[in-house]
């Protein structure tokens, strides 16, 4: 072979190599728009509260290297559940696959390539906050409650609102909640409120005073939708009681009001299940303070600490929500059955404080829980320089509400059986496995 022709031949081959793998590295419009517009477009819009807009290529191509790097490392979509252990079955999963984050980094890593135009699937239809989210499953709720207005001052620490307003003359008689859902007021409400409670005190026709959440909010936090033929039961009078946790912005946020939405069940109607909604269990054993006075955390530390809880009746759990501060590193969940046998619900390994996500069980696989059983809480800080939120790792951290100080408690979706409920849903259960699946 002439000489003169090796490098021809060797400058076509490379060449040839250079197209086959030009064509295997994924497009936005063919393969990275479908995966954006599922998963991240309903915060990455312009009405959203991520930091930028992916809908367009344009967008998309300008934070590539950004979108790869948190992608790889799990920090978006923000689903931070150790997917090694207990329940891996939830409706509201937004973690992407393996295959699906391989995409992404091929697609950056090789230029992010814009593709044919034409093959850009239809923009997705998104909420722009200034409606609640469970409208377009339920359509508008029966009734709205506002706080009192607060103004967020601008570039400070964290700010509470816990104001008390009157539940009168909404409803005429007591009845059975379908779904709750508590959010800030659009605009930039959704953007300081980072995480919220209004709950009813409310006395009942005979005299027993009790509450009831109308209301949990957190930031990637959604509505609470209870399960079919479940529902939350409220009285027509009482008072509002609001807890507002604001995380300020660049600017004032001036007459914030929080808004809480509600959906009633029709009048005569009485579903099965009574539920109490979300409720709060904690990790720690009280100390001078009526919960979490015996948390302290050294510096340059990493602590443990555990809680135990024993159900005095049966229960069905439909959610799960950790909640820590800034040096919150992980939290789980474990129930020890009645029998000594331990079951691991779910543990959030990757906690991050700038979420509050309920990571809500699918039906089935929706923890059934006899009486008896304990609920064993365990939290972990890191109080430590390799924390990258850690404010200080020089500090001894306590118990407080601003997010520099911590907590330690987990939210729980909690429906309350008889033993007569208990024994039919886990009969139910059987049938269904044993039929593999199908109901």
């Amino acid at each position: 072979m002439s000489k003169r022709l090796v490098p021809l031949i060797l400058a076509l081959a490379t060449a040839a190599t250079a197209d086959v793998a030009a064509q295997d590295v994924p497009t936005f419009t063919a393969d990275v728009a479908p995966i954006l517009y599922e998963s991240c477009a309903r915060c990455h819009q312009p009405d959203g509260i991520g930091p930028m807009s992916l809908l367009t290529y344009q967008d998309a191509r300008r934070y590539a290297g950004r979108i790869a790097q948190k992608v790889e490392t799990r920090q978006m979509p923000p689903w931070h559940l150790d997917k090694t252990v207990g329940i891996q079955a939830y409706k509201n999963d937004v973690s992407l696959s393996d295959r699906q984050i391989e995409t992404i980094l091929t697609w950056a890593a090789g230029g992010a390539p814009e593709g044919d135009p034409s093959a850009l699937p239809p923009r997705p239809e998104l909420p722009d906050g200034s409606e609640f989210a469970l409208t377009a499953e339920l359509g508008p709720p029966d009734f709205v409650v506002r706080s009192t207005p607060y103004t967020v001052a601008a570039n400070a620490q964290d700010q509470w609102w816990t104001p008390t307003t009157t539940f009168e003359g909404i409803i005429d008689r007591p009845r059975y909640v379908r779904a709750t859902e508590l959010k800030g007021s659009f605009p930039d409400g959704l953007k300081v409120l980072h995480h919220g409670h209004v709950t009813l005190s409310m006395t009942d026709e005979n005299g027993r005073r009790s509450s009831r959440p109308i209301g949990r909010q957190g930031v990637g936090k959604g509505g609470d939708l209870f399960p079919e033929n479940t529902g939350m039961l409220i009285q027509p009078d009482g008072q509002l009681n609001w807890n507002l946790h604001y995380f300020p912005i660049d600017e004032v946020v001036e007459d914030e009001q929080a808004i809480a939405a509600v959906w009633l069940y029709p009048e005569d109607y009485v579903p099965e299940y009574e539920t109490v909604g979300e409720q709060r269990f904690t990790a720690d054993m009280g100390g001078d303070m009526p919960w979490a006075g015996d948390i302290v955390l050294p510096p340059h530390s990493v602590k443990v600490q555990q809680g135990t809880h024993v159900l005095d009746r049966p229960a069905l759990i439909s959610s799960f929500r950790p909640h820590m501060h800034m040096r919150g590193r992980a939290q789980s969940i474990e129930a020890i059955y009645p029998d000594g046998r331990r079951e691991m619900l779910g543990r959030v390994d990757n906690y991050s404080h700038f979420w509050q996500i309920a990571y809500e069980f699918e039906e089935q696989a929706a923890p059934l829980l006899p009486r008896g059983t304990v609920l064993l809480i365990t939290t972990t800080w890191d109080n430590t320089a390799d924390n990258p939120i850690n404010p200080d790792p020089r500090q001894w951290v306590v118990f407080g509400q601003r997010g520099v100080d911590e907590m330690s408690h987990v939210w729980m979706g909690m429906t309350y059986l008889t033993d007569e409920q208990f024994e039919r849903l886990s009969a139910q259960r059987t049938r269904i496995a044993q039929a593999g699946g199908d109901d």
